[in-house]
Parts: C-alpha cells; sequence; structure tokens
C-alpha cells in the first residue's frame, strides 16, 4: 500500500507544501461551499431566517475555541514528535489530544442546553421569527457538537503526520451530502417535509456524522507504518507531561479563538441596532468572505505542520523557504479575493439576499472587508506557521490586542455619518493592521530563534 503520509522534512519544499497544502486548502474550499450552500438555502426563506441561523450559529463559532486546545495542543505536539523520530510521543499526543476533545464536546453541549435562552438573550433579537430560528438552530448544532469537535482534532492529527488527503475525502463525501439534504430538508421535496431551519441544522449534523465516520474508518483501515493515529487510544491513560505540553501549546490558541469570537459578538449585538438585515448581511458576509479565510487557514494548517516537523528536526532553512513561498501564494489569491468582492459585490449579493434593501447592505459591506483581504491571509496563513514553531502565545497576543481593538473603533466610526459601514471599516482597518505586524513578527523570530 502507497503511504498516504509525507515526509515534510525533506525534498524539494514547493512540492512537498504545496502536496501537503493543496488537499487543506480543497477541504478548505468544501467548507466554504458547505457554509454558503446553507445560507443560500436558508437565504431563500428570508433574512429574519438568515439572520436566526447566524445569531444560533455564532455559539458553534465560540465553541471552537475549547476545541482548538485540543487539536493545536494535539497536533504541534505529534508533528514535532515526528520531527525528531519520537514515535511513542507522537502517539502519547494524539490519545490526549483525542481525550481533551471528548470532554470539551461534552461539557459545552451539556452548557448549551441548559442556558440556551440566556445565551441568546445576549443578542437581543427583538424580531419572534428571527429568535425562534436562532434557537432551533443552536439547540441541535450544538447538542451534537461533538462531531465537528473530533471531525476537527482527527483532521489536525492527520495533517500532523503529514496525510492531509483523507480529510480531503471525508470532506469532499460530506459536502454531496450536506448539498443533497439542504433543498430536501429545508424546502421539503418529493415526501419530505419542509422544515426549514429545522432542516439546515440536520442536514449540517448528518454530513458531519459522514465526515467523522470516513475519517475513523480510513483510520482503521490503513495498517501503514506511518500511521501513527492507527495506535492511539483515547481511553488510555498518559504521563502528566503530555497533557501540560498540549495545554501550553492550546491554551494561548483556545483564548485567542474564544476572544476573538466573544468581539464578534458584541460586534454582532451593535450590527443588530440596524435591524436584522444588517445581521443577516454580517453572517452571510462572513461565510462568502471565508472563500479567503478558509483558504488561508488551510494553508495555515499545512504550514503548522510543516513548521513542526522541520522545527523538530532543527532544519531552519526550510522553516524559512517554506514560509516564503506560502507568503507569495496567499497574497496573490488575497488579492483574488480583493478584486472580486470591489469590482462585482452586486452580484454576489444577489445570490443570497432577495430584498433590495439588504443587497444594498451586502455591496457595501463586501466592498469595504474586500480591501484586507490580502492582509488577513497573511494573518491566518503566519498564525500557523508560528503555532508549529510553538509560538501559540505569542499569536494570541497580537490577535487579541488587535481584534479587541474593532469594538472601540467600531463605536467611533459608527457613531458618525459613516452608521452602520462604519463598523465593516473597523473589521478591515484591524485586519491590514495584524497583516503586517504578523508578517515583521514571524521574520523577527526567523532571525532570533532559528540560528
Amino acid at each position: 500500500m502507497k503511504n498516504k503520509q509525507l515526509n515534510l522534512t525533506s525534498g524539494p519544499i514547493l512540492s512537498t507544501l504545496t502536496e501537503l497544502a493543496l488537499p487543506i486548502m480543497a477541504s478548505s474550499f468544501l467548507a466554504t461551499a458547505y457554509n454558503i450552500t446553507d445560507m443560500a438555502w436558508i437565504g431563500m426563506l428570508g433574512s429574519k431566517a438568515v439572520a436566526g441561523v447566524g445569531v444560533g450559529g455564532m455559539y458553534v463559532w465560540l465553541s471552537q475555541g475549547l476545541c482548538s486546545l485540543s487539536r493545536m495542543g494535539g497536533q504541534v505536539n505529534m508533528a514535532q514528535a515526528l520531527g525528531r523520530k519520537d514515535r511513542e510521543a507522537s502517539i502519547r499526543y494524539a490519545d490526549v489530544a483525542l481525550q481533551l476533545t471528548i470532554l470539551f464536546g461534552l461539557f459545552f453541549t451539556a452548557l448549551c442546553l441548559l442556558f440556551t435562552d440566556p445565551l441568546l438573550h445576549f443578542f437581543n433579537l427583538t424580531d419572534p421569527e428571527a429568535y425562534a430560528s436562532a434557537r432551533v438552530y443552536m439547540l441541535i448544532t450544538c447538542g451534537l457538537i461533538l462531531l465537528p469537535y473530533l471531525t476537527q482534532t482527527l483532521t489536525g492529527l492527520y495533517t500532523a503526520q503529514g496525510d492531509s488527503k483523507t480529510p480531503l475525502k471525508a470532506n469532499f463525501l460530506g459536502l454531496v451530502l450536506n448539498m443533497v439534504l439542504d433543498p430536501v430538508l429545508i424546502l421539503g421535496v418529493g415526501p419530505f417535509p419542509r422544515l426549514e431551519v429545522v432542516g439546515a441544522a440536520a442536514a449540517t449534523v448528518t454530513s458531519q456524522f459522514l465526515v467523522l465516520a470516513v475519517l475513523v474508518v480510513s483510520l482503521v483501515k490503513d495498517h501503514s507504518e506511518t500511521n501513527i493515529l492507527r495506535h492511539s487510544n483515547p481511553l488510555r491513560r498518559s504521563a502528566s507531561s503530555y497533557y501540560k505540553d498540549v495545554f501550553r501549546i492550546g491554551i494561548p490558541t483556545a483564548l485567542q479563538g474564544s476572544i476573538y469570537c466573544l468581539i464578534s459578538m458584541i460586534l454582532t449585538r451593535m450590527v443588530s441596532g440596524f435591524g436584522a438585515g444588517a445581521i443577516a448581511v454580517q453572517r452571510v458576509g462572513g461565510q462568502i468572505e471565508s472563500l479567503s479565510w478558509n483558504t488561508a487557514d488551510g494553508f495555515g494548517a499545512a504550514l503548522n505542520a510543516f513548521m513542526g516537523q522541520n522545527y523538530g528536526a532543527r532544519k531552519t532553512d526550510r522553516i524559512r523557504k517554506g514560509y516564503s513561498i506560502s507568503f507569495r501564494l496567499l497574497v496573490a489569491w488575497g488579492l483574488l479575493i480583493t478584486a472580486a468582492f470591489v469590482l462585482i459585490p452586486g452580484p454576489i449579493s444577489s445570490l443570497f439576499f432577495h430584498e433590495k434593501d439588504v443587497v444594498l447592505i451586502s455591496v457595501s459591506y463586501l466592498t469595504i472587508i474586500g480591501f484586507g483581504e490580502a492582509f488577513m491571509s497573511v494573518e491566518l496563513m503566519t498564525i500557523g506557521a508560528l503555532s508549529g514553531l510553538g509560538k501559540t502565545k505569542l499569536c494570541s497576543i497580537i490577535s487579541i490586542i488587535f481584534t479587541g481593538m474593532r469594538i472601540p473603533l467600531a463605536m467611533v466610526l459608527s457613531a458618525t455619518s459613516l452608521g452602520l459601514d462604519g463598523i465593516w471599516w473597523a473589521l478591515t482597518a484591524t485586519s491590514i493592521v495584524k497583516g503586517i505586524i504578523f508578517y515583521f513578527a514571524f521574520q523577527h523570530i526567523s532571525r532570533r530563534s532559528l540560528y
């Protein structure tokens, strides 16, 4: 059997990095298509349903902070252990990552089911239809949050051992199922009843179950020596040092993700003052923007594994060259997205919204947010690179400080004649600043710490 795992510490850098990154980027595109498909079908129910799903989905996003602790902590430590040729340690890090993922998933599920209404009241949704949509969507997706939790952690561990093709296959099958189930369950086709928002949530969790099943089955069936995950056992107890290492790497990332989401929740509350249409644009606009966000984040995941293994092997030249190649590719992609958002925002908006006033808000959002896409791409790929070197604390400090600046900046700008557009400009301005700072942070680290 041909090994699906790549050796990231030898061979041509461009071809090695590309072979690892392309399946991850393709998976990111699938995730983008997954989200956009949901929003396109939900958009047919009206902006109130879109706003409700967007608000309910905020808590799915918030939950990713807990998941990222185990995923990032396991992925980085496992990759570095593989770079050191320490097979036993890499298995133990996988054990710990999966154990923590299960515990965190069950905890967040209980939290959301017990406090659904108080959590939703934070957004001050005054429209009954939007609130009802948010509630049912949150109950279903957060109630089964363990499915995407395990999927994300397994994807990170697969990537750490150099296999990005298996997650791509799993995500592709999940997308196909989701694309079939969305119209069937949301609008009702043939014998199936019209379930609307309930149907959207059901399609999402069913597809997530399929993705997880494919990852687990592939893990069990791959008997190659390089498949470290096959030897992992989440029920096995490991030494406390492995937990400490996972928490050391994972906690900054978890804090960064959670605080980033909390900041977005505060901004969403501010946006809610401009009506349900504004909330719908913010949530759908974020999904459209994921064309660059998911791609950069996916490439950052590949770069994370590449950096981790080469850092463990002390191959510093490959680290610097790998970053340089990735930087050029991601800047080019970000500029392409900028061109699309700035030049054709109307046709893009019309795919998701059918009320004229909401389309106008969406056009303004895409035009303004478009100017920061290349900078955001650099930010996300650099976070992946620095995290692979174990610098998750530095990433968190930069992200939390400058993402946090969005709140006072949005308050000031939205109080001017810009109104709602002031909030969009706050997002773009901080993305530009973060992209620049992260680039120079990596250059500084590479000069001081890699010699």
